[in-house]
């Protein structure tokens, strides 16, 4: 019988993982499966400028696992059990249970309200493609109007910045306010704070920095300190949360629901689970927590695999560099800031902006999305043979 292995979910984490594990071990001992309940490739990196009014194509997952023999699960996973090494999942035709022998979680993240009412109700937000086309067909419907809208933002860390800037440079005519919590860029190094506020002044966008918001209506948005901001769209922003999957399977969890894993991207209390990207909870080489971020899915995926690879095949496992290169942030089209970090993910005083900086980031979107569908580009051609009976243990065949 083949070795099951399920991964859930097909974002740049688990369908980076899926594709090289097709190509690393043999099709005729190990079965691999993906499930994901949206047909298509979300580059999630892009959803502000889909909301924005741009085209982005939309990359079929069929097309990305063809000729691999990765299976695709068009499905939405809805429960796991550890126990029985079962996955619930619910689709058009009422789901049912796919069994494994190893289980991938990189089911990502979504969009958290943080406990403040009618942000459900009233809310837009970037967090997936269908969120994101109801943004854009609101924004149309107020450029419809003829009259100018305006646009409220709440949450300034990398995703509010962007999607204020796109939408303030995509849609002259509404008006823009982004509501900041604390000091706008307060992760950035001071110039680079500093051309983040100009270039918030040139898009005409509203900065209103040190303001808690309370509450979100239909039409305005209300802050801590009684201002009431009004709003014919409100996107939220203001953080993201993991699906309560994993907390309710009983894997070991952090309070915000990550699954805990080791150094190696598998699960602390149950050594056929692994995980990648936002699901993972995984301390990086400064000692801190990996932040839910692109990054972080590259160096999660790619030593889940390894790991994956390691234990099936009885090969060493070779470790990944755990690290937080720096932050990249678009500010419209031709604007942008590349702003590096030290060793305890610190902004230091090196950083790049303007259109250089927009260049390179949108080379940094290509070439994510380019890994997604050659995964296993530079990897051997030869597929690697199961062990006859894989190891548990890892501690002697991690390399340093």
């Amino acid at each position: 019988m083949k070795h099951r292995i399920v991964v859930l979910g097909a974002g740049y984490a688990g369908a980076y993982v899926a594709g090289n594990l097709a190509r690393r071990l043999s099709s005729a001992e190990a079965e691999i499966t993906v499930v994901n309940a949206e047909p298509d490739f979300v580059e999630r990196l892009r959803l502000h400028q889909l909301a924005a009014g741009q085209e982005l194509e939309a990359l079929r997952l069929a097309d990305v696992f063809a000729g691999t023999g990765v299976r695709l699960r068009l499905a939405r996973v809805t429960a796991v059990e550890p126990e029985r090494q079962v996955v619930a999942v619910a689709d058009g035709d009422g789901g049912g249970e796919l069994g494994y022998d190893t289980l991938v979680h990189a089911l990502g993240s979504h969009v958290a309200d943080g406990g403040v009412p009618g942000v459900g109700e009233h809310a837009f937000d970037v967090a997936g493609r269908p969120s994101a086309l109801r943004l854009r067909e609101r924004l149309d419907s107020l450029g419809r109007r003829g009259e100018g809208g305006r646009v409220v933002v709440v949450g300034d860390g990398l995703t509010g910045i962007e999607t204020a800037t796109e939408i303030a440079e995509s849609r002259p005519g509404l008006s823009v306010t982004l509501v900041a919590r604390g000091e706008l860029g307060a992760q950035l190094s001071a110039g680079a704070r500093s051309h983040l506020r100009r270039a918030c002044d040139r898009l005409g966008i509203t900065v209103l920095e040190h303001t808690s918001v309370e509450a979100v209506e239909a039409t305005r948005v209300l802050c801590a300190d009684g201002t009431a901001l009004a709003s014919d769209a409100t996107v939220w922003t203001a953080g993201f949360a993991v699906d309560p999957i994993a907390a309710a399977s009983g894997l070991e969890v952090t309070e915000n629901g990550r699954i805990v894993v080791d150094r190696t991207m598998r699960s602390v209390s149950h050594p056929n689970v692994y995980a990648a990207g936002d699901s993972a909870h995984a301390i990086g080489d400064n000692g801190r927590p990996l932040p839910m971020s692109c990054a972080s899915a590259g160096h999660t995926g790619r030593q889940a695999t390894n790991a994956i690879v390691g234990h099936l095949t009885g090969r060493a496992i070779a470790n990944i560099k755990l690290s937080y290169p720096g932050n990249h942030i678009s500010l419209g089209r031709r604007d942008g800031i590349l702003q590096m970090v030290d060793d305890e993910a610190r902004a230091t005083p090196t950083y790049v902006a303007g259109r250089k900086a927009a260049r390179i980031k949108a080379g940094i979107l290509t070439l994510s999305l380019w890994g997604v569908t050659h995964p296993t580009f530079g990897l051997p051609k030869r597929r690697h043979r199961l062990a006859a009976a894989p190891d548990a243990s890892v501690e002697n065949r991690v390399a340093a």
